[in-house]
């Protein structure tokens, strides 16, 4: 020991941890984009962290043609119509395989300005020929640009002659119908590289940002897709869970909703099944993508917590149709119907307009443990799960001592009695029993922790009796 002569300090690391709270309401979203019209446009299959709409708009660029870029749906109603942030896209569409090659044709020049009345052109592969096609100009010869509705707008300068009525021009264009279901699912090249859907294990990785929420706008109606969506949403780098937001087939009529689902397999624990589509005006919304907006927002009103079910909240709709237009008035009984085959649908409840209507995850009628039939509960365990593995991670590989023991159960006791005072739970401990710690885990460094958590159920069906009662016929006399 050092000599010493005086007073000294020391310090301990605190014994109670402060939980680190997963986030909540985040989604992970796979789909194709117009990366021609982005301004600082990412590689295919990156994901993309985005805040506001002009991050994701310069990284991915944005269409009203939602049948073909199916992020721009999300986009749209994430950031334009439930103002929630952030999101994590990941597009597919590779410019470099899917794509059209248009061969140079003539286009009329007017005022030293040609327009190629087309979609999806991409800047960087336009071929500019004189009319006769002997002469090949380079990008120093024109500028080229995209005006409001996504056309080419070039504007002749240098060698091109300034009386010059036509040209031929030539360029590759995006082909989003190339993009199939295997694009979405994605998976893990010989190299090493991720695509699609694998990519959601690098999330957290990159960003420090967990989803919660896995979207496919446009694709998940699509069995194969669902059913990863799925399975990713219960293994999240080995650790974390998610909900996958899963839309029905929009071109099943309401009564066969409930067949096409358990036919399907749109079954899963941690997955939300929605029927049919939703619309505003003249947009035309996939229900999973309005979902992941009203999850964000009702979470955002609730601390960030997910007791609170997104069912009987406002959506961003004036209406639900058919994949082919045709309107769905659905009444309460019909979609009472639904939300018991596991099915979230939407009512319009007058003054209160249109809601969203049912709290059972896709495992609903089959599966009724709370746990994994309510949303709200399902999501609880979820965010309760992930928040231990972020909050004790720091712990592993510590001294597995009375004092380790202590600091985890006084830490977690603290923080379930919060979420009870706040009504988030109906009541939660920890214990450490020596029944589920044999003496041969221990001895292995392996320790188990058990914790009792009720989170409050959704009040689903509230009765009222009414009794006529003869007695108050006595007020006639009095």
């Amino acid at each position: 020991m050092a000599f010493n002569h005086g007073v000294t300090v020391n310090e301990q690391a605190t014994s109670v941890l402060a939980p680190t709270a997963a986030a909540t309401g985040i989604p992970f979203a796979v789909g194709t984009a117009p990366v021609n019209l982005a301004t600082a446009a990412v590689p295919a299959n990156t994901p993309v962290l985005a805040y506001t709409y002009a991050e994701a708009v310069a990284a991915l660029g944005y269409s009203d043609n939602w049948a073909d870029f199916t992020l721009c749906e999300l986009i749209y109603s994430h950031f334009a119509l439930y103002a929630k942030a952030p999101l994590i896209l990941v597009n597919v569409l590779d410019p470099a395989t899917h794509k059209t090659t248009v061969a140079p044709a003539s286009v009329a020049v007017s005022n030293k300005v040609a327009t190629i009345v087309a979609s999806g052109v991409v800047l960087s592969s336009l071929i500019v020929k004189s009319s006769d096609g002997t002469t090949t100009y380079t990008a120093a010869d024109y500028t080229a640009a995209f005006d409001d509705d996504g056309h080419v707008i070039i504007t002749t300068k240098g060698t091109i002659p300034a009386n010059a009525t036509q040209l031929q021009i030539g360029y590759n264009k995006l082909d989003p119908s190339a993009v199939d279901a295997d694009d979405i699912i994605g998976g893990v090249s010989v190299g090493g590289d991720y695509t699609g859907f694998e990519l959601v294990n690098q999330a957290y990785p990159r960003y420090g940002v967990l989803p919660d929420l896995l979207v496919a706008p446009g694709w998940s109606h699509e069995p194969a897709v669902a059913a990863v969506m799925k399975a990713k949403a219960g293994n999240i780098n080995g650790n974390f869970k998610a909900m996958a937001l899963t839309d029905l087939d929009p071109t099943e009529p309401y009564a066969d909703a409930g067949a096409w689902k358990s036919d399907n397999n749109y079954t899963g624990t941690l997955q939300i099944a929605t029927y049919p589509m939703l619309t505003l005006g003249a947009k035309v919304f996939h229900y999973s993508t309005q979902l992941a907006g009203l999850i964000a927002r009702t979470d955002a009103d609730n601390g960030g917590i997910p007791f609170v079910s997104p069912s009987n909240k406002s959506l961003q709709a004036d209406g639900t149709a058919l994949a082919d237009g045709t309107d769905q008035f659905l009444g309460i009984d019909q979609a009472t119907y639904l939300n018991s085959q596991g099915i979230m649908t939407a009512v319009n409840l007058g003054a209160s307009g249109w809601r969203s209507w049912g709290n059972n995850t896709g495992a609903f009628p089959g599966v009724t443990d709370p746990k994994d039939s309510f949303i709200p509960i399902r999501r609880m365990f979820n965010w309760i799960g992930n928040s231990l593995v972020l909050t004790y991670m720091q712990r592993v590989d510590d001294p597995l001592n009375n004092r380790l023991i202590a600091a985890v159960t006084d830490s977690i006791n603290i923080w379930l009695n919060g979420l009870t005072a706040s009504g988030a739970l109906l009541g939660g401990r920890v214990e450490f029993l020596e029944s589920e710690n044999p003496i041969t885990s221990l001895m292995a460094g392996k320790v188990k922790f058990h914790l009792y958590i009720t989170p409050p159920g959704p009040a689903q069906e509230i009765n009222f009796l009414l009794e006529y009662d003869t007695s108050y016929l006595a007020a006639l006399f009095a």
